[in-house]
């Protein structure tokens, strides 16, 4: 029998292949268990970058900085009206803090009501704008999703705030960041690794690769893993970046579960480029990767909310537009919502 045939009747037998979101997983580890980007590990600056950096950083804590992002209260009406009819919605309440409404499921995006981006409260990147809706005002929240370990990324306060105010929200984090909720007592905790995926009534949510790191204290980088995030529906898929350098997981997280309704974008804390270039997108890539997810609309985010980064606060949405505007995105599939905003998509 021809080799051919019997591939074929080998596959006959076998059955259907893996999904293609198989290919986006496992995230790799280094032979010491921690974790790292498939191109290696990113270069953050040499210390003559990093220290001025930081230096500006605490000198951030004692002054203001022009053009924060405009504001506009949000009293929650809507949006927990809308938690029963489910018009898909985005609402933008700061920096990777989206609450997003889509087959009939509310759910949260980083989320981070305090007001240090820190281990402690009184010091640390300081907030600029306060969040669109207060946490009181929110809908019933089905489930959250954390990004990374990042202290404006997973806020444990914020996380057992929410974990109070509803015993029933799940919280989906990458590997090896479960455990530091649970010791909050927080119990509805789930741990994926990247091309893993959940279901929550009748939507399915998709661990999936970035490029970025992670640390929270001494010592401990990149032993809890990052990642980005989908959730895919009957009626809308949405994409949620995290935080994420430019690298060529869009295009194979487009091939495997795209083409995608909205995709929630990072645009800021790009300067210095020699710091950040590798883990964040300037507002150009995050067009680029708007087009690599085959994304209908792109929502920006991270940025304006908290003093992380040497940019000026008008710059990234100001280039996120331009970008959008000479792409086939078009000015009208850019977002830069208002703090507070909501809109449907």
């Amino acid at each position: 029998m021809p080799r051919s045939s019997l591939a074929l009747l080998l596959a006959l037998a076998l059955g259907p292949a893996a999904p293609a979101q198989a290919q986006l997983g496992p995230a790799p580890r280094d032979d010491d268990g921690r974790f790292r980007n498939p191109v290696g590990r990113l270069s953050h600056g040499t210390f003559s970058v990093r220290f001025p950096f930081f230096a500006r950083r605490v000198m951030g804590s004692f002054r203001d900085r022009p053009d924060a992002p405009e504001r506009i209260d949000n009293d929650g009406a809507f949006l927990r009206e809308n938690a029963r009819h489910s018009v898909p919605t985005v609402t933008w309440v700061g920096h990777a803090t989206l609450l997003v409404q889509m087959d009939h499921v509310s759910f949260l995006t980083d989320p981070i009501w305090s007001d240090t981006a820190s281990p402690v409260s009184f010091a640390g990147p300081r907030r600029f704008v306060a969040p669109g809706i207060a946490l009181a005002h929110l809908p019933p929240i089905d489930f959250v999703v954390v990004s990374h370990n990042h202290y404006d990324h997973l806020d444990l306060a914020t996380l057992e705030a929410l974990a109070e105010r509803d015993p029933e929200t799940r919280f989906f984090v990458p590997l090896e960041n479960g455990e530091r909720l649970r010791k909050r007592g927080i119990a509805r905790v789930e741990e994926l690794d990247w091309g893993e995926a959940r279901e929550h009534a009748g939507v399915r949510v998709h661990c999936l690769p970035a490029q970025h790191w992670s640390q929270r204290g001494v010592g401990d980088q990149d032993t809890a893993l990052w990642s980005s995030w989908a959730v895919v529906g009957d009626e809308r898929r949405f994409y949620f970046a995290g935080d994420t350098g430019y690298f060529d997981g869009f295009a194979r997280i487009a091939e495997s579960l795209g083409p995608f309704d909205l995709a929630a974008l990072p645009i800021g804390a790009y300067e210095p480029v020699a710091m950040m270039q590798a883990s964040h997108l300037n507002p150009e890539e995050a067009i680029r990767a708007a087009g690599d997810l085959h994304a209908r609309a792109a929502v920006a985010m991270h940025f304006g909310t908290f003093d992380l980064s040497d940019e000026p606060l008008a710059d990234p949405p100001r280039r996120f537009r331009a970008a959008a505007k000479a792409s086939p995105l078009g000015e009208a599939g850019a977002w830069v919502l208002r703090v507070g905003e909501t809109r449907e998509f």
